[in-house]
């Protein structure tokens, strides 16, 4: 099987490592970086890089995207006739709904293209920072289409956990993008937020595992994240609104030092994460 990474950042770096790791050979790169390509050869990550899909994109049995949202449905506007028939194509990004809806129409009838999300990320960019090991145990998200085989739906199953992952979960476009914006995008938009709202000078010298852990995910790629906030506006604004609802609860029983309301609420979010 010949296998084609599109894009060599820390995440498509990591696919990389975890198929070598898991024995697969013929794994080749693109990726419009030249340095990138180089030190991904010199990792043994890849067999061989391209900065464009024209010489190797006809000979790929499976294609990962590991792009920005917008930068799939161009990459393949630019290689409109490039992919091998019966190929399966796949993606990480961390929307679906409004990339399914840009992509379908673009692709040849002779491919299957299985949207995915690994639910394992890191803070740092580049392939400097590829580490198989975020896969390990992490969960999978596969949002089929109607056009999808099921029996490429299984293979791809099957492969994510030779890389690592526990756990793979089909579930609706819509409904990813709702429960993202609530585990993934909110999580985010509240380290940013508490990082921002910081105004001691010296709250260095009092960091805390709490403090640092509610913000590790505040070090964050600008321009990943602005594309997942905005293309999943509503999912996201929904999940913000209930937020503020119960940090409100909190304020006001601070506020009004009703410790009662205050049990109530901690008690509650315990047994609530203990579920988890």
């Amino acid at each position: 099987m010949t296998i084609v990474l599109v894009g060599l950042g820390v995440i498509g770096g990591s696919f990389g490592l975890a198929l070598k790791e898991a024995g697969y050979t013929s794994v080749y790169g693109i990726d419009t970086n030249e340095t990138t390509l180089k030190k991904a050869k010199k990792l043994g990550i890849i067999q061989e890089g391209f900065t464009d899909g024209e010489e190797i994109l006809p000979q790929a049995d499976l294609i990962i995207f590991s792009l920005y949202p917008t930068l799939i449905a161009q990459f393949i506007q630019s290689h409109p006739k490039k992919f091998k028939p019966n190929a399966i194509l796949t993606d990480v990004t961390g929307i679906k709904q409004g990339i399914i809806k840009e992509i379908s129409p673009l692709l040849p009838d002779s491919v299957d293209f299985i949207f995915g999300h690994p639910m394992a990320g890191r803070e740092k960019r580049g392939i400097d920072f590829a580490n198989q090991a975020v896969f390990k145990d992490a969960n999978y998200l596969l949002t089929p289409t109607v056009k999808n085989q099921e029996k490429n739906l299984v293979f791809l199953e099957q492969l994510v956990k030779e890389l690592g992952f526990k756990k793979v979960t089909r579930i609706t476009p819509h409904e990813h993008d709702q429960l993202i914006g609530f585990t993934s995008q909110l999580p985010h938009a509240i380290a940013v937020a508490l990082v921002n709202s910081d105004i001691n000078e010296k709250t260095g010298d009092f960091v805390g595992d709490s403090y640092r852990e509610l913000t590790r995910i505040a070090n964050i790629n600008e321009e990943l994240w602005s594309e997942l906030f905005i293309g999943n506006k509503s999912n996201l604004l929904e999940a913000i609104d209930l937020f503020e609802t119960e940090l409100t609860k909190i304020k006001v029983a601070v506020a009004e030092n009703d410790t009662k309301t205050l049990k109530r609420l901690f008690i509650h979010s315990t047994e609530r994460r203990s579920q988890l």
